[in-house]
């Protein structure tokens, strides 16, 4: 009796210190690289944290709507609130982490005031993502919108375009496949850093730091104040987070705490 005591309390305190699983949506960089970063520090808290690396900005959301999995790191407020629109979701933003500045990249041209009458710009083809590519042009002095503050505005909000621009919408994770096909692409900085593009040296112009994108750990309201949730949240706005993400990027990404 004594023995069977002794391994139901053992098994207790197995059951007790288990780590409790927390599975995480992200895109590859720098959203996944920083969760990786904070791994270690919320396996001590008790957190066992699962990154799956998405190359989409659809899938993430949709499967932490239908609780596949528990959180998503890869967007901004902006992105969120249209998709939740959108598709009819209630996904939630936990804590902002980080600023990636959007920019503007070419293989045809050194600066934007070369680009040719009539030049092909790619951009991303959802509305948030599109907007901010046009409002970036547009603060260039390239083209003018109607409305310099319409964080949705498609091409035909353009106004004036002396240049004669063609633009072409396409999904934001292809825009680096097709920088040598056309003449300027607006690309997403996790995907300007996967392809191996320098955001402070290679884009023609460039969001600032004070950017008002910033990316966004997400989850649902049912599991938003979870404590693994919580636990995450604060792990990702710590004073070494913070000096993780300035020595790795070297200004390509910026912190938001």
């Amino acid at each position: 009796m004594k023995k069977v005591l002794t391994l139901l309390v053992a098994a207790l305190a197995l059951n007790a210190h288990a780590a409790e699983k927390l599975t995480v949506a992200a895109t590859a960089v720098p959203h996944a690289e920083i969760l990786e970063f904070v791994k270690p520090a919320l396996a001590k808290q008790g957190v066992d944290l699962e990154v799956k690396v998405f190359s989409d900005y659809v899938q993430p959301n949709i499967q932490v709507a239908e609780k596949r999995i528990d959180a998503n790191f890869f967007q901004h407020k902006p992105y969120l609130a249209e998709f939740n629109k959108g598709k009819g979701t209630n996904l939630v933003p936990v804590v902002g982490v980080h600023v990636e500045p959007f920019g503007a990249y070419s293989t045809k041209v050194k600066k934007l005031a070369d680009l040719k009458d009539g030049a092909t710009v790619a951009i991303p083809n959802d509305a948030t993502n599109g907007g901010r590519a046009l409002l970036l042009l547009d603060k260039a002095g390239i083209i003018k919108l109607k409305d310099a503050n319409n964080i949705l505005a498609t091409p035909k909000d353009v106004e004036g375009n002396p240049k004669h621009l063609q633009f072409k919408p396409l999904e934001a994770a292809t825009l680096p496949r097709v920088l040598n096909e056309v003449d300027l692409a607006l690309i997403n900085t996790n995907y300007a850093l996967a392809a191996k593009l320098n955001p402070t040296k290679d884009a023609l112009v460039i969001e600032g730091a004070q950017s008002p994108y910033v990316n966004y750990l997400v989850a649902r309201p049912d599991n938003k104040d979870s404590d693994a949730i919580k636990k995450l949240a604060a792990a990702l706005t710590t004073p070494e987070v913070k000096k993780f993400i300035e020595q790795k990027y070297q200004g390509a990404v910026v912190p938001a705490f």
